[in-house]
């Protein structure tokens, strides 16, 4: 089954894992691109050997020689397009985040639910892949016995740099109600324990102002450098999370978590898995078995899902909403000072 992929908005992580993905399976091509300008299509096309170029995205998701498209814009077209590819009768590969707010995730949502038919898939947080089946068994078999709390630190490495460019990340026109790393570290870590019930957080912008690169301009910056949420887990248990751009030297990021019986602990610079119980004196790297070993297949389960080989796991809409709506409970309670529940 031949099967003929458009792109719109071919970022970095389309151009150097989803098109190469993509082309390396048996029977798929990718015929068309468009992104934000004529000129950035074009060398995309000659760069990439991708024969056909497209001024509007409308144009590319209604062509009839196109089987599937794959966004890669930034989030505050997500909802448009996805919406308008489905309704076109086009599976859709979507990059994350998934949308601006999950009122926009829900309408994309609830149009992929209306073409039961069409592949709809977000593209996953890939930090954990590797270890997340062996947590998952560990949890299953009471390695930790009774889950007390889980902390999560989404760090980025380095100290902030004030006079560095704006970023389509520090703008909610662009981003949404998007926060650093958040969304990703947060379906990462609902594949272990599940979602939280409510969060209460702070959140704070270190550097109110940046120059905009296109239009050398300066913008006041609306999205957190730096935010801090506790959270009471639907399981049982707390979770703390701090996610931030401004803590040079800071300690490695990854997630703990600590049980009456056990403490894992995820390490995600070195991508290994450490644990230990009560009686041991310390903790130690638990080996991952290699038919445990979850590893990057976007491209792979995007195709098998359209041929119907099987169905989209890593990541479905259902799952892209629950961030979504943790993303915005985060966004009311730092705004509010009050703890906020995560929509179910």
């Amino acid at each position: 089954m031949a099967i003929r992929i458009g792109v719109v908005g071919a970022g970095n992580n389309t151009r150097v894992r989803h098109i190469p993905g993509l082309r390396a399976i048996d029977g798929v091509e990718v015929v068309s691109v468009c992104n934000r300008s004529r000129e950035s299509s074009q060398r995309v096309s000659e760069a990439l050997a991708i024969p056909q170029v497209y001024e509007d995205w409308r144009e590319l998701v209604a062509a009839n020689d196109i089987d599937a498209v794959v966004i890669g814009t930034w989030p505050y077209m997500h909802c448009e397009m996805t919406c308008a590819a489905l309704e076109a009768g086009k599976h859709v590969m979507c990059e994350a985040r998934m949308a601006k707010n999950p009122e926009e995730a829900r309408t994309m949502l609830a149009t992929a639910q209306a073409h039961p038919d069409l592949v709809a898939q977000i593209v996953p947080s890939p930090f954990t892949l590797r270890v997340d089946r062996t947590i998952q068994d560990l949890l299953a078999n009471g390695y930790l016995g009774a889950l007390y709390t889980m902390t999560v630190r989404g760090t980025v490495p380095g100290f902030v740099d004030p006079e560095a460019p704006l970023t389509w990340r520090q703008r909610q026109d662009h981003s949404g109600l998007n926060i650093l790393n958040m969304g990703i570290w947060y379906e990462a870590v609902i594949r272990w324990v599940g979602p939280a019930a409510n969060v209460f957080a702070r959140s704070q912008i270190l550097v109110p102002q940046r120059h905009d690169p296109e239009s050398s301009a300066p913008f006041q910056v609306d999205v957190p450098d730096h935010v801090n949420i506790i959270a009471d887990l639907a399981c049982g248990g707390q979770a703390a999370f701090e996610f931030s751009s401004v803590c040079g030297l800071a300690p490695e990021p990854g997630a703990w978590l600590f049980g009456s019986a056990g403490t894992l602990h995820y390490d995600q610079m070195s991508n290994k898995l450490f644990g230990g119980q009560r009686n041991d004196p310390s903790l130690q790297e638990i080996d991952v078995a290699p038919e445990k070993a979850g590893s990057w297949r976007v491209e792979e389960e995007f195709i098998g899902a359209i041929r119907g080989q099987e169905e989209i796991v890593l990541t479905d809409f259902a799952t892209g909403v629950k961030y979504m709506e943790f993303t915005a409970a985060v966004h009311k309670s730092a705004a509010t000072g009050q703890v906020v529940p995560v929509s179910a």
